[in-house]
């Protein structure tokens, strides 16, 4: 009868072990913490979303799945997930601990029990929530790169609903514009911070090609034997008699600025100089001189720009 005893005991106590073991790992609100951030991970948004009992915001989906998804959650370091906190009848918080780039970060996931499983073990579930939204801008291009997910920018901005924690990367890259990337942690359903606004300028490429259409357009106007080019910046008047041939030559072309403005982007006041050599003579004593002047001009030019095509149009007003 002992030995029965002590066997039922032994049996009675391993039970209770076992349960103790199991409501503090498989069945604790901790281990359902721990499968959305392995869903996280694996790029899996349909289980990250079913676990943590979220709906989701208008918007673009293109960071809530797949690699974009990784890229995000893999910026998320160290881990370590702490031991729930009461927060009410049958509620708790479970804080998680974690790095992303060089700042620590505190997250707290509200859970509440469901129901139990075979009357020793509690269930455990996220408590209903909306995922967290950030505004992405890129100025009035029509689209921009998220953790390496092309997406639309109707009128340069666009909303996407995201997970957290996760690192949102975006930048914008054409032949002739660019953003630098930028990035935003995303901590918490209700971030302080939910806008990642990109600034794009103008790249060398697309400098160097109005820089192109300018100087042939004044290479043009140089080649003209004329005292006064049609529709050209500079000209030279004289009361003289032309005594020789007339050569223009561009001494200093413009400086190409291209700024921002309200729909777009417009070229500053383009400045140079231009050299003049011929020979006059003069009507009263007949002597003939050679001249060689410059000529400072100014001129304005309209930009039509998209992301391969640019296009310069010299407007010319004495």
């Amino acid at each position: 009868m002992a030995g029965w005893l002590l066997g039922l005991v032994l049996v009675v106590a391993g039970f209770i072990g076992t349960v103790s073991v199991l409501n503090s790992t498989l069945y604790s609100p901790g281990h359902q913490v721990e499968e959305y951030f392995h869903a996280l991970r694996s790029g899996n948004g349909e289980r990250a979303l079913g676990l943590l009992n979220a709906s989701v915001p208008e918007g673009s989906a293109a960071v809530l799945d797949g690699a974009p998804l990784q890229r995000g959650a893999s910026a998320v370091q160290d881990v370590e997930i702490r031991e729930p906190m009461a927060a009410g009848e049958d509620r708790v918080d479970v804080p998680v601990s974690y790095r992303i780039g060089d700042s620590d970060y505190t997250t707290s996931f509200p859970l509440e029990k469901t129901g139990s499983e075979w009357l020793f073990f509690p269930t455990w579930g996220f408590a209903p929530s909306a995922l967290p939204t950030v505004d992405v801008s890129v100025g009035d291009m029509a689209e921009s790169t998220v953790n390496g997910q092309r997406i639309a920018t109707p009128e340069g901005r666009n909303t996407l609903p995201t997970f957290y924690p996760v690192e949102l990367a975006a930048h914008y890259t054409s032949e002739y514009f660019a953003a630098p990337p930028r990035t935003l942690p995303v901590t918490s359903s209700n971030p302080a911070d939910n806008a990642l606004p990109l600034e794009p300028a103008p790249t060398a490429a697309l400098v160097e090609a109005v820089d192109g259409q300018i100087r042939e357009f004044l290479d043009g106007c140089a080649a003209r034997a004329v005292f006064q080019p049609a529709n050209c910046p500079f000209n030279y008047q004289t009361s003289q008699r032309l005594a020789g041939d007339i050569q223009w030559s561009i001494q200093r072309y413009p400086e190409v600025r291209i700024e921002p403005v309200d729909e777009g982007w417009a070229l500053a006041p383009l400045a140079g100089s231009a050299q003049l050599d011929t020979q006059l003579q003069d009507l009263f004593t007949g002597a003939i001189e050679d001249v060689s002047e410059t000529r400072d001009f100014e001129f304005d030019a309209r930009l039509t720009v998209t992301n391969s095509s640019a296009t310069v149009t010299p407007v010319i007003d004495f």
